[in-house]
């Protein structure tokens, strides 16, 4: 099947003017075609948004980190009796991680307890959602920790369990808008602390994580505040190119320092940055498997129309079949001109779907600065794609239907 130039325009100025002609029918049919494209346009936008959001994350706390949890990361519906009764990490088994594996440059300890962080305050004002825990002088360093002004606390700080703090930027913004935080005493729980270094704004991965409603301890002040805590979590930092190495180093320590039997599972959870991709992936991978479902409904339903509007058109236009192949026109004219009228027709509502698409992602990036979404090419080129395909499949029964009109009989037609 073929056609010229000079046919190929011809063809498409009349399915144009068949589209002008009858605009709210086209309109509805193109109505399925329309919302499928959008909704791929969408989600699209906003994994593409995600995916760059976490990439950003995970390179700022560090893309050779190995961070050591109680549990296996991830999300957790019911916890099995042996996890229950789970031993935490210890300080002990950050230590031997640091002298037992060649390849780890850095290992950092961070402790916490359960529950709501206690109360801060700073003269008449007092903050209820921040975050408090312990930290080694080596945890800055490992997170990339960016101060903007001040000192971390140092081995001396921790070693003499000083009563001070390094404070999140949002810290700084709630208890020192107007003068320097430097030197000045904070209660946390009741103690005070001196606020010895803020910390600079980080990039947050899906809103508010908290990292800048921080405040950050000495390890050993924390125990000797709360000496019932027990809660470690191990942050170890692999030697470039040893990722690999450094995996296997820790468990093989953690799995000896827990007297983990070589027949059973880790009795800990160790995430890294390629880990955690993956799983965000496999999350981000259902949700856009679900959605290419219901965008595949839309697409169906419209591909399902605009064949019965083209049919609908066939029957209608069938006298004008008749004349146009007494003057002359061939099987592959008819065809062409029904075939284009139909992808035209699938066209127009996949650009529309495109155009609503990126308005909905600026209005997204607008409404919910925490949820960046971004529409990146591949998807406006597969929605492109695929409206043409739907055009072409679902419009080519009715233009063959149409090109095999018999002429004579055609002109019958009332």
């Amino acid at each position: 099947m073929s056609a010229s130039r000079s046919d190929l325009r011809e063809n498409l100025m009349l399915a144009l003017d068949t589209l002008r002609t009858h605009k709210f029918r086209s309109l509805l049919t193109i109505l399925g075609v329309l919302i499928g494209t959008f909704i791929v346009i969408i989600v699209a936008s906003i994994i593409a948004g995600l995916n760059l959001q976490m990439m950003e994350a995970i390179n700022q706390f560090g893309a050779r980190n190995m961070y050591v949890y109680k549990f296996e990361p991830g999300i957790h519906f019911r916890l099995t009796r042996e996890e229950r009764m789970r031993k935490p990490l210890s300080y002990d088994d950050a230590v031997a991680i640091r002298e037992q594996c060649p390849d780890v440059e850095t290992v950092a300890v961070e402790i916490w307890q359960w529950g709501p962080s206690p109360p801060m305050k700073y003269k008449d004002k007092e903050m209820l959602n921040g975050n408090f825990g312990g930290a080694t002088p080596e945890d800055f360093r490992i997170i990339n920790a960016p101060l903007a002004d001040g000192r971390f606390f140092n081995e001396i700080d921790d070693l003499h369990r000083r009563n001070v703090t390094v404070i999140g930027a949002d810290v700084v913004t709630r208890f020192f808008d107007n003068e320097d935080p430097i030197g000045k005493t904070i209660l946390i729980d009741g103690n005070p602390f001196e606020v010895i270094g803020t910390l600079g704004k980080r990039k947050e991965f899906l809103g508010d994580s908290g990292n800048d409603r921080i405040a950050y301890i000495p390890y050993n002040t924390y125990k000797k505040i709360y000496p019932a805590a027990k809660e470690n979590f191990i942050i170890a930092e692999a030697l470039p190119g040893k990722m690999d190495q450094a995996l296997d180093e820790v468990k093989g320590v953690l799995r000896r320092m827990r007297h983990v039997k070589p027949d059973q599972p880790d009795n800990f959870g160790i995430a890294t940055a390629d880990s955690i991709i993956t799983q965000f992936h496999q999350i981000t991978g259902t949700i856009a498997l679900v959605m290419v479902v219901l965008s595949s409904i839309g697409l169906l339903v419209g591909g399902i129309g605009v064949m019965n509007i083209m049919l609908v058109s066939v029957t209608e236009r069938t006298r004008e079949i008749g004349v146009r192949k007494a003057i002359g026109a061939r099987r592959s004219d008819i065809t062409w001109q029904f075939l284009l009228e139909a992808t035209t027709l699938t066209v127009l509502g996949g650009v529309m779907g495109m155009l609503l698409g990126g308005v909905g992602s600026l209005l997204i990036r607008a409404l919910v600065p925490s949820l960046p979404s971004t529409v990146p090419l591949w998807s406006v080129v597969l929605g492109f794609t695929v409206s043409v395909g739907i055009g072409v499949f679902f419009g080519m029964w009715p233009a063959l239907k149409a090109a095999r009109l018999d002429p004579i009989v055609a002109l019958r037609y009332e």
